[in-house]
């Protein structure tokens, strides 16, 4: 191979070399440093049961310093309605018999396993049984998670495809309208029927389910096809480098946006993977609970 003959032709020699090993370093970072990081962070969670009682199980939890924010209620039954609206993670009740955990592997395996690493084993060491109570359990299917959080990173690679295709295609206004929304209106009842009807993997309403993974297909499109006729091809590359480079590492499709260091659970949050994995859980879950804030 001979060298390049024009300064030109060197400049983009070296822009090349320089930017790989960046792109790569800036890869590694987005996704190895909030998996090597994650820990619990503000994680809501219940206690619930008479208040003196109460009170010592919730002084135990902050001795875990950040790592819980503590909700106190009445009895188990509020402890109860709180998870299943996605208010808390779980809950620890307080009863004459000891305590008892209760958690909602459905909300993330990741956090239920970490709640009884945190309350059950422990007092197990101690001598003490602490039974615990899967409120709103994943399904027989993908009892993990595993599936699920899976789910984040095809979304995303759909809408950047349908983004990238309008795009090269020359299409604007109503026709660019059509094809992003036709085309992800088409991902969603294709996802859902493969997770849904084929894996087992979402348990809800069906076209609620194929509603949802449109809508995040829709938005990845949407912000691709926005940027580039805005920007151009820079705007192109600027929405796939967001959308797989914070979109999908900070998403919590994994474990869940509390788990991760910050500011990345909250970035994830605003962005559309971790806004459709949030919302994904609500209606295939929990019957549409905390759906407004990712819907939005």
């Amino acid at each position: 191979m001979s060298a390049p003959r024009t300064p030109a032709a060197a400049r983009r020699l070296i822009a090349v070399v320089v930017l790989v090993p960046v792109v790569a370093a800036l890869a590694l970072w987005a996704f190895a440093w909030p998996a090597a990081r994650t820990a619990p962070r503000d994680l809501p969670l219940g206690v619930a049961g008479p208040a003196a009682a109460a009170a010592q199980a919730e002084q135990r939890l902050t001795r875990h310093e950040g790592a819980f924010t503590v909700h106190r209620y009445p009895d188990e039954a509020a402890a109860r309605d709180a998870i299943a609206d996605r208010e808390v993670y779980g809950a620890v009740v307080v009863t004459e018999h000891g305590p008892r955990l209760l958690t909602a592997s459905a909300a993330s395996p990741a956090v239920a396993q970490l709640l009884r690493q945190a309350v059950a084993e422990p007092a197990a060491v101690d001598g003490a049984h602490v039974p615990t109570v899967d409120v709103v359990a994943t399904p027989a299917d993908d009892p993990r998670g595993a599936a699920f959080g899976a789910s984040a990173l095809p979304l995303t690679l759909a809408g950047l495809a349908a983004g990238a295709v309008v795009t090269l295609l020359g299409l604007r206004g109503v026709p660019a309208l059509a094809a992003l929304v036709g085309a992800s209106a088409l991902v969603g009842v294709v996802a859902a029927a493969i997770t849904h009807s084929w894996l087992g993997v979402l348990t809800g309403h069906w076209w609620a389910e194929a509603g949802v993974l449109g809508l995040a297909s829709l938005a990845v499109a949407s912000a691709v096809a926005g940027l580039a006729a805005l920007l151009g091809t820079a705007g192109m590359g600027l929405a796939a480098a967001v959308m797989m480079l914070l979109g999908n590492p900070f998403s919590g499709a994994s474990s869940a946006p509390e788990m991760l260091p910050a500011p990345a659970g909250a970035v994830g949050q605003w962005l559309p993977p971790g806004a459709g994995v949030s919302l994904l859980r609500s209606v295939a879950y929990f019957d549409g609970a905390a759906a407004t804030g990712p819907a939005l």
